[in-house]
Formats: C-alpha cells, structure tokens, sequence
C-alpha cells in the first residue's frame, strides 16, 4: 500500500486496516512456519506497510492535537 492511498483513507478506516492487517501478518507468518511461503519478503513488505499506516495515525493525533 502506498503512502498516497493511506493519506486519502479516514482515520476511523485507517485504524480498522491496521487491525486487519496485522491479523493477515499473523496468519501469513503461521502459514510460513508451518509451510514456506513462496515469496518469505511478502512478510516484510507487509510489515512495512504496517509500520507506514501506524506512522501515519500517529502524525494525524499529533497534528489534532
């Protein structure tokens, strides 16, 4: 996910994505211990997608406030 389509979401979407994602982070890193993924960077990229969407709710608490 990119940084402009995170920008465009509402922060009440925004914080059900990151929940969902990280349940999807969760579920592809047991898929990979119990089977290899075919592509193991599917996790950081997703972890990283993660930390991009964290970061950008942080930014928009701390410019409310």
């Amino acid at each position: 996910m990119k940084i402009a389509e995170i920008r465009e979401m509402s922060t009440a979407d925004l914080a059900e994505r990151i929940e969902a994602e990280k349940a999807n982070l969760q579920q592809v890193v047991l898929n990979h211990a119990i089977s290899p993924l075919e592509n193991p960077a599917e996790i950081k990229s997703l972890r990283r997608a993660i930390a991009r969407m964290i970061s950008d709710l942080r930014q928009r608490e701390l410019n409310n406030k």
